[in-house]
């Protein structure tokens, strides 16, 4: 059991292909989880409010440009520096990469768990190698975990099928679903979840809108499934300037709090 949980800001849209907007993020999280609409318990019955660090403000102290991007693995290292388990508030998604990248460096995760509606496995994307459809290609080249597994996937195109063959990935696309993720104590596990992979008509505020997706209950039950230890985790692709009466923002609200009562329990 983890002794802190920090939740750390990622303020990072710069290497979004579509709309910009995510770097809004991490405040629009922290306004629904800390308002008093809910209170600070998960569903495995963890009161996440006696946690320490939980509610500490902390945000990596980056630009959001091309420059910032490179600036972020050294920032959230800094952050890791007390031992807290993290999870990140993005952002967009690129910024998995150099958050894999910090924390690999002290607790190398074995198992990535990736929630997603695009597979993010693109070699390049608009002439970028470091764009939010390339972290995981980016992750598994440096490998940087042993075993990556994507789930909820409806998007994936014949070079990201090759690239997930030649990585050795477990793509899971639907209406395919893993009945068993295959952990156990001596794993240690790192949580990405991008918010398109809910269906948007639960999470309206995204850039990227891909019917047919999960439900907020199938991916509380995946990451309650999860027996194995968390070592960090991050939640992406909040875009609230496209978002409904903070709903996406209160559905990454919950995802934390979830995640965040696994860490403490698994």
């Amino acid at each position: 059991m983890p002794d802190r949980i920090n939740m750390i800001g990622v303020s990072f849209d710069a290497k979004s292909s579509f709309l910009n907007g995510p770097a809004k993020g991490p405040s629009a999280i922290r306004e629904v989880l800390f308002s008093g609409a809910s209170n600070l318990f998960s569903e495995t019955g963890v009161d996440l409010d006696s946690v320490n660090g939980f509610k500490k403000v902390i945000d990596l102290k980056i630009e959001n440009s091309d420059a910032g991007y490179l600036q972020i693995e050294g920032e959230a290292e800094k952050q890791l520096s007390d031992g807290a388990i993290p999870i990140f508030l993005g952002g967009d998604h690129s910024i998995t990469y150099p958050l894999v990248k910090a924390v690999a460096k002290s607790m190398k995760p074995t198992t990535i768990v990736h929630f997603d509606a695009h597979p993010d496995l693109y070699y390049e994307f608009e002439d970028d190698r470091f764009s939010h459809a390339c972290p995981f290609a980016r992750i598994m080249e440096d490998s940087l975990t042993d075993r990556l597994i994507q789930i909820g996937i409806r998007t994936t195109n014949d070079h990201q099928r090759q690239q997930a063959k030649k990585f050795g990935i477990e793509l899971y696309e639907l209406p395919e679903m893993p009945t068993d993720l295959d952990l156990g104590n001596n794993d240690k596990v790192y949580i990405s979840l991008d918010l398109d992979v809910f269906d948007p008509a639960f999470v309206p505020g995204i850039s990227h809108h891909e019917p047919g997706g999960l439900s907020v209950r199938d991916v509380i039950g995946i990451i309650h499934s999860i027996n194995a230890p968390i070592v960090g985790a991050d939640v992406v692709e909040l875009n609230p300037q496209r978002d409904l009466n903070g709903m996406t923002a209160a559905v990454a609200a919950k995802m934390v709090k979830e995640i965040a009562g696994k860490m403490m329990i698994a």
